[in-house]
C-alpha cells in the first residue's frame, strides 16, 4: 500500500532553514508527481511545492525563490528545502501523491518559525 512518511520538522527562528523529507514506498515512485501542502491552524491546506516525475517544480508567489523541492528516485524520497522562513510559514507540512485516481497523505511535519 501507498505510504508517506514526512520527517525533518522543528521550531527555527525567523530567517533561517529547515529541510523536510518525505520517504515513499507502495508505488512507482519515479513514475509519479509529488507535491507538498501545508496547513496552519484555522486555515485551510494550501500547495507549497510540486515536482513531476520528469523534475518539474512548480511553486506558488509566497513561497517561491525560498523554497525548493527535490527528489531522489532511488532512495524514494522527496525534499522541500525551505529557507528565509517567516513567521507565517508555520504550519503542519504534509507530503502528497496521486495514484490512480487516490490522493494519498503523509501524517505530517510539524514546522514552527518563531523568535
Amino acid at each position: 500500500q501507498v505510504q508517506l512518511v514526512e520527517s525533518g520538522g522543528g521550531l527555527v527562528q525567523p530567517g533561517g532553514s529547515l529541510r523536510l523529507s518525505c520517504a515513499a514506498s507502495g508505488f512507482s515512485f519515479r513514475s509519479f508527481g509529488m507535491n507538498w501542502y501545508r496547513q496552519a491552524p484555522g486555515k485551510e491546506r494550501e500547495l507549497v511545492a510540486t515536482i513531476s516525475s520528469g523534475g518539474t517544480t512548480y511553486y506558488p508567489d509566497p513561497v517561491k525563490d525560498r523554497f525548493t523541492i527535490s527528489r531522489d528516485n532511488a532512495k524514494n524520497i522527496v525534499y522541500l528545502q525551505m529557507n528565509s522562513l517567516k513567521p507565517e510559514d508555520t504550519a503542519v507540512y504534509y507530503c502528497n501523491v496521486r495514484v490512480q485516481f487516490i490522493y494519498y497523505w503523509g501524517q505530517g511535519t510539524q514546522v514552527t518559525v518563531s523568535s
